[in-house]
């Protein structure tokens, strides 16, 4: 069975009684520059850190990367590299697309199509489906299994689906300084 990422908010009315103010599913996101993958972008915070009271704040979910002090929850499904189409198109049209849908998120990458890159955030990430390889600069890779907990900071890496099925990650990323 595939999951479908679901988001269920619990905020505060206006005189403080707690109430389910959203229960739906997330919807995907795709993009030419990576067919097959799905983001499901759900909740985030503004810059400079998350605030809680009465109301329903509006969720911010992008740019794709929080800036120092925001949050961002997303899901991504990950297609087996095996079987995942290359992308098709004008390289300088699938960009402009990502810069439209999931804004930010191609500005991490390195040139040419290792995957590689690196942000500015302090990443959870865990696994709810399939199997993803985390590789780290020293091309070393960890198997990544549903259950596995990833704690990113702020690391230059890239996942591969080595798999025969999707695999499914959820992610809390919040933005961070870098130490320089």
């Amino acid at each position: 069975m595939t999951l479908q990422p679901r988001l269920v908010v619990a905020a505060r009315t206006a005189d403080g009684t707690s109430v389910v103010a959203a229960d739906e599913p997330v919807p995907a996101t795709s993009v030419g520059a990576w067919p097959g993958s799905r983001f499901y972008l759900a909740w985030g915070t503004e810059d400079g850190g998350a605030r809680v009271g009465n109301g329903l704040p509006e969720p911010k979910t992008l740019p794709f990367f929080p800036g120092n002090g925001g949050t961002r929850l997303l899901f991504a499904r990950y297609e087996p590299e095996a079987s995942a189409p290359e992308p098709a198109g004008d390289p300088d049209e699938l960009a402009a697309e990502v810069e439209e849908r999931l804004p930010g998120l191609l500005d991490v990458f390195e040139p040419g199509d290792s995957g590689m890159h690196t942000t500015d955030t302090l990443d959870y990430g865990i696994c709810l489906e399939g199997e993803l390889h985390l590789e780290l600069d020293d091309g070393k890779e960890v198997l990544i299994t549903p259950g596995t907990c990833v704690v990113q900071l702020g690391t230059r890496h890239t996942w591969h689906n080595r798999g025969t099925t999707a695999a499914l990650m959820c992610f809390v990323g919040i933005g961070a300084e870098r130490d320089r």
